[in-house]
């Protein structure tokens, strides 16, 4: 008895670990794509990103504040032979004072009047940077979202693959069944039960094939949204059902398109550090001030010698230099301004595509629907023929793949519509904004 409950006891346990470890979650599109947006390491990595230009924006705006410094010495002096002469006859005058040490303690201040305008376009520079750098962030998140889609879309094809060849085996084994007891009886020949036969050996390498499929994208999935090992994604199956009506707007998409808008403020940039490097033609002005304490044993002792005034500096080497400079700033932000124009061509292009990709899908779609029927009917009517002697096993066969086939065409056509859907929102910049509204 307590062998049996031992044993009894591993058993327990063993279940729970196997269904923990096959733990399956019902997961909306919608879901997954902020799971993504919020979870995967690559978002987070563009969101540091951020955090990294910001601190740079701001190392940026503190070079318009006043410098400030603070410094102090203690100096050991050993046998310091010192003279004085005081007044105008050169003479020394008295005993030479006993000098072994030094303290200095000296205060400064300065504060930046004018720079040939580099540190204001030095900021408005980092200020464009860091908006580029939160565009680019979205961007990231938006193609993050559509691997989701890609993902979750797939998936749902590789399990409908999996529950509809799963229920044509069943329907094949039992024909199977049948074949074979009609041939013993010497009502069929026995190359039609082969034939059968045969029909069930490649629907279970298809499902095989399928399960493969299902395992290798939800691994490719839990670990995009950073979800636990084992853990099996079941698609919502109403996400499929519903054919939204949507056309991706152009305007919108050159107004919308985070890339877009990355780009764009990197041309801004561009062309600010052109005139960072035009300031180097100016002088440089300052505002200074200080002060000073210093003590020289059994010598002097100076006190409150403040000092203030304003300091000017100018490179006169940047007349004949900086040229080089300029123009290699402005050939940077001509750059910029090619790659917006190449990438306004590119939105135009994937917007119209994305349009064009959606409506023919959903076209489909009523397609495969049609075909469906129209197959599920075939296979009727050729197995009322071939109960009745009028139709051969080839032609009985080939109904049932061709129905099954179409089942799956259907499955996958249902699906490739959501995708396309997905596409012309992202195409349009609003794939994130949608799925965020739909969370909310």
């Amino acid at each position: 008895m307590k062998n049996s409950s031992i044993w009894l006891g591993a058993f327990f346990l063993f279940g729970v670990f196997t269904s923990e470890a096959q733990e399956k979650k019902k997961m909306s599109l919608d879901e997954a794509i902020q799971l993504a947006m919020t979870q995967s390491t690559e978002a987070k990595l563009a969101d540091t990103k951020v955090a990294t230009k910001e601190f740079e924006m701001q190392t940026v705006k503190n070079r318009q504040y006043p410098d400030l410094k603070i410094s102090g010495q203690y100096q050991r002096l050993t046998n310091a032979d010192v003279k004085l002469k005081l007044g105008g006859s050169g003479e020394e005058s008295g005993a030479a004072p006993k000098v072994n040490q030094l303290m200095l303690g000296q205060a400064s201040a300065s504060l930046p009047l004018f720079a040939g305008f580099k540190i204001q376009n030095n900021i408005k520079a980092a200020e464009n940077l860091y908006q580029a750098e939160q565009y680019t962030a979205k961007n990231t998140k938006e193609q993050l979202a559509l691997d989701v889609v890609k993902l979750y879309v797939n998936l749902f094809k590789a399990q409908e693959s999996t529950s509809l060849i799963a229920e044509n085996i069943k329907s094949a084994e039992q024909r199977v069944k049948d074949f074979t007891a009609m041939e013993q009886n010497g009502l069929i020949a026995r190359n039609d039960l082969l034939k059968a036969q045969l029909q069930v050996s490649n629907y279970k390498i298809a499902l095989e094939e399928a399960k493969k499929n299902v395992s290798t994208v939800n691994y490719q999935l839990i670990t995009l949204l950073k979800l636990a090992e084992g853990t099996q994604v079941v698609p919502n199956e109403a996400v499929f059902e519903k054919n939204a009506s949507f056309n991706a707007s152009v305007d919108e998409a050159l107004a919308g398109r985070n890339d877009l808008e990355a780009m764009r403020s990197q041309h801004k940039a561009a062309e600010t550090n052109v005139k960072v490097a035009k300031g180097s033609y100016y002088p440089s002005i300052s505002l200074m001030g200080g002060y000073i304490a210093l003590d020289l044993q059994n010598v002097m002792t100076v006190t409150n010698a403040m000092n203030f005034g304003v300091g000017v500096s100018y490179d006169l080497s940047s007349i004949f230099k900086n040229g080089k400079e300029v123009k290699a700033a402005k050939s940077k932000a001509h750059e910029a301004e090619q790659a917006v124009e190449i990438m306004t061509d590119r939105v135009k292009v994937e917007t119209q595509q994305a349009n064009e990709n959606y409506q023919l899908a959903i076209k489909q779609n009523k397609v495969y629907q049609e075909a469906v029927e129209q197959a599920t009917e075939n296979y009727r009517i050729v197995k009322d023929k071939y109960d009745n002697g009028l139709s051969d096993t080839n032609d009985l066969l080939e109904a049932d793949v061709e129905q099954l086939q179409s089942k799956i065409n259907l499955a996958f056509s249902k699906a490739n519509s959501i995708e396309k859907y997905y596409d012309a929102l992202a195409a349009s910049g609003k794939l994130t904004a949608t799925a965020t509204l739909t969370k909310n």
